[in-house]
């Protein structure tokens, strides 16, 4: 009889030590949750509109033009320029000639370059002359 009072309290010492350590877990884990804020994410209030407020702001980046200087680089300025920064160039790998020429014809027919002849050949030519495979310094 006395083994089974033993068991009786040591089971009951165990099961208030669980509930104890299950009341205080949940009170770590409380937070302010309600039923409305259920999976609603908080955050600070936006800043205060100034209708006639200033902010500064810094100059817009211009990357530098690091093409190259000969015939044609201003009509590659122009025309190239409309659509993508002249980087775009110096970044490709070395092109051969003729695929400089398939470049500028592809920008001219397939995006509507609308570069006149004149201006075309100009291009393909600056392009050919310090962009090839055999010019690329």
């Amino acid at each position: 009889m006395a083994t089974n009072s033993k068991k009786r309290k040591v089971l009951l010492l165990l099961c208030t030590g669980a509930a104890a350590a299950l009341l205080a877990f949940a009170d770590l884990k409380r937070g302010e949750y309600t039923p409305a804020q259920l999976g609603a994410l908080r955050q600070s209030a936006p800043p205060e509109f100034i209708a006639d407020a200033n902010f500064p702001a810094s100059a817009y980046p211009v990357p530098a033009m690091d093409l190259a200087p000969g015939d044609g680089l201003q009509e590659v300025r122009i025309y190239c320029n409309t659509c993508h920064s002249p980087r775009y160039i110096t970044m490709q790998p070395p092109l051969s000639p003729a695929t400089w020429e398939d470049e500028v014809n592809k920008m001219n027919r397939a995006f509507g370059a609308n570069i006149s002849d004149d201006d075309f050949r100009k291009i393909i030519t600056y392009l050919q002359a310090h962009y090839a495979t055999n010019t690329r310094r």
